[in-house]
């Protein structure tokens, strides 16, 4: 009689960290991110929100046309629909916070801000019908409570005018990140950079009108500031649009979650000193990055499950 061998065991599994350029690009745009907290401060004591908006984002449309004048032969409609639609995500995300800012503290407007990180992969869920890695979701859960210890709300949040406007911007901030991985892969990523940079700056200017902002006086500090970041808008949004070509919504909203973390950087540097609540909300937030790219795969060679 023969014994029956026994079935071989499964091979053991072991965490694959998925890390390439995209994701090493979208870091770099956390960092400029991080960096531009300062510039806008200071840049409006000499402007209202919505002319700022309009002349930052107007300087990086001409930049990125300029840059790229070579390839915009051949627009199609595919791409103007793309460029509209993430350039009027674009507005209506800093719109909606700043003027929520005008009413709330600016803590408790990054704390309603953050909700955008849980939001992302939902979206992702509902638009693209790709959903969520288990480890994206871990890491989505660490990010986002690091966001609330790094934003220190104060207890008895309510929901206002100035809340109920920040937390409408975090939709629109989610949705555009989604719609860009909607699109990527299929335009040309130049093109549609150029497109949502005009469609933005030209709607902050637009919407002064009906909210009566007046045009600011010359300055010199505020032309500064504004072709400074508009330099870094073109970057920022060149970047990521052609990285979310292969890293998904959720993964690049986790990145993003970084941005906190750069921007206490800055703060630190320019004498700003973090409590150790947010000390401890930057760790998590940087392992919710670290967390939500880990795959696991065999010990054999199997793809990452």
């Amino acid at each position: 009689m023969s014994i029956a061998s026994p079935s071989p065991s499964a091979p053991p599994v072991q965490p694959v960290l998925l890390f390439g350029k995209a994701e090493a690009a979208l870091i770099g745009v956390t960092m400029l991110w991080g960096a531009t907290f300062l510039i806008v401060q200071t840049a409006l004591h000499d402007s209202d929100p919505l002319f700022f908006v309009g002349l930052r984002f107007g300087t990086a449309a001409l930049l990125t046309l300029i840059l790229t004048r070579k390839v915009l032969r051949g627009f199609t409609r595919t791409e103007m629909v793309a460029g509209s639609a993430i350039g009027i995500g674009i507005f209506l995300g800093y719109t909606l916070q700043t003027w929520g800012l005008q009413y709330i503290p600016s803590s408790t407007s990054a704390f309603i801000t953050a909700a955008y990180v849980p939001l992302v992969p939902v979206f992702q869920w509902l638009i693209l019908h790709k959903r969520p890695h288990i480890m994206s979701w871990i890491g989505v859960a660490l990010a986002f409570s690091g966001l609330m210890l790094l934003a220190g709300p104060q207890p008895g949040l309510g929901f206002g005018l100035g809340e109920t406007l920040t937390l409408i911007s975090t939709l629109a901030i989610a949705l555009e990140i989604v719609l860009i991985s909607l699109w990527a892969g299929k335009v040309n990523v130049l093109r549609v950079t150029v497109v949502q940079l005009a469609v933005t700056s030209i709607l902050a200017f637009c919407a002064m009108v009906p909210m009566g902002e007046p045009v600011p006086g010359f300055s010199w500090l505020l032309i500064v500031c504004a072709c400074g970041l508009g330099i870094m808008s073109a970057v920022i949004q060149l970047v990521m649009n052609w990285a979310q070509r292969t890293v998904s919504a959720t993964r690049a909203t986790l990145i993003y979650a970084g941005e906190p973390v750069w921007a206490g950087i800055v703060g630190r540097l320019a004498g700003e000193r973090l409590p150790a609540a947010a000390l401890l909300g930057a760790v998590l937030i940087v392992a919710g990055v670290i967390v939500s790219e880990i795959r696991f795969k065999s010990k054999g060679g199997a793809k990452p499950i």
